[in-house]
């Protein structure tokens, strides 16, 4: 589903990102797990077309959108969730999932809030409310709901367990497995190993802008190296 090849990204003169080439198949949970500034989410703005890599190519759907424009890339089925939720926040809950679906036809709106609603339970109860007075859980799942009205078939999700409290990190983690049981291939990005590796059927390691390490997940779960840097082990 979606391939990225060799590709190189710089901020400046920062080598951010170094020949990185990774893919996602149909169906997957795949996780990119590392330290802060390992370079995971510049992979994941370069996939969404925020960035430019120097080198190489990536394509989803078999079509080359290394150069395309964001909303092209959204158009085409590929959304991201980015780090820090990045809601609207004096709009209403209501009002945000709406935004995610601009790109849909607006006689299906009704049903995908509905759908959004079923699998945030708590954002129905907050559908009037104004984002900015939601919670950190609240807005998390916000972000989300906003991103799957546009119907990816490719979900990135970048840190979507910043700074939640662990229950709130556990309800994150299985609404994650509950939209990919219902169809939805995701890319994650996220700093808790742990419950990225629970999750994923495959995983990447990335150190210093390289990937130093890749497999099934549950296998670099086991690692002793991948315990001793990111499980505390």
């Amino acid at each position: 589903m979606l391939k990225v090849n060799d590709i190189n990204v710089y901020y400046d003169a920062i080598h951010a990102v170094k020949e990185v080439s990774l893919e996602v198949n149909e169906g997957e949970i795949v996780t990119l797990i590392g330290a802060n500034g390992a370079g995971k989410s510049t992979i994941l703005q370069t996939i969404s077309g925020l960035l430019r890599s120097r080198t190489g190519g990536i394509s989803f759907m078999d079509e080359n959108i290394g150069a395309m424009a964001p909303h092209k890339i959204v158009e085409r089925g590929l959304a991201q969730v980015p780090e820090g939720r990045r809601v609207f926040l004096r709009m209403t809950v209501k009002e945000n999932l709406e935004m995610g679906a601009y790109t849909q036809k607006a006689s299906g709106v009704p049903d995908d809030l509905e759908r959004a609603y079923a699998l945030f339970p708590r954002l129905a109860e907050r559908r009037k409310q104004v984002a900015g007075t939601l919670s950190g859980g609240e807005q998390q799942m916000l972000a989300m709901g906003r991103a799957l009205m546009s119907h990816p078939k490719l979900l990135m999700l970048d840190e979507p367990s910043m700074g939640l409290a662990p229950i709130l990190v556990e309800q994150i983690f299985s609404t994650i497995t509950e939209m990919n049981r219902e169809g939805t291939t995701i890319l994650l990005v996220e700093q808790n190993a742990q419950m990225a590796l629970s999750v994923a059927s495959r995983a990447y390691v990335l150190e210093t802008g390289h990937i130093v390490m890749q497999g099934d997940a549950h296998e670099l779960a086991g690692n002793e190296d991948v315990k001793k840097a990111y499980l505390g082990g």
